[in-house]
């Protein structure tokens, strides 16, 4: 339920920044925007000072409401053990975060071409890993969830 909740607030955080002209990725051309089939208010949206750019914020929150869906999905079924939605979720997180961070022109930059975001993504993707494959080895997550 915690879960739900969030990603409704998530959704509402995109309109303001999608409204705002935040978090967005590099210039692109309108008719690729109208390609994805977004929304008219979205694209417009998108046109800053005379370009169109990547919407990477509404990228990363429909990823993430993809992964939702999906992890909803697999706790019903016997593929993952309780304790395992959350560091899945961050696992997909991660995942998305650094494909999309790749889009934004705004990173914060280590160094030429490594972003810090990424690298973050990178270090939680292993971290999330690392502890579900040690729950499993240490036959500390026996239990699957129940419906």
């Amino acid at each position: 339920m915690f879960l739900q909740k969030g990603r409704v607030l998530h959704f509402g955080n995109l309109l303001i920044l999608l409204l705002q002209q935040e978090a967005h990725g590099a210039e692109v051309t309108r008719t690729l925007l109208e390609n994805l089939h977004l929304p008219k208010f979205i694209i417009d949206q998108m046109y800053i000072d005379g370009s169109y750019y990547h919407p990477t914020f509404l990228y990363e929150s429909t990823w993430n409401f993809i992964g939702f869906i999906i992890l909803l999905f697999m706790r019903r079924t016997h593929l993952i053990r309780q304790g395992e939605v959350f560091l899945l979720y961050v696992i997909w997180y991660s995942i998305g975060r650094f494909l999309v961070e790749g889009l934004r022109t705004d990173s914060l930059m280590l160094t030429d071409s490594l972003r810090m975001a990424q690298v973050i993504s990178l270090f939680l993707l292993g971290v999330s890993t690392f502890f579900i494959i040690i729950r499993r080895w240490k036959e500390l997550a026996k239990e699957h969830y129940t419906v």
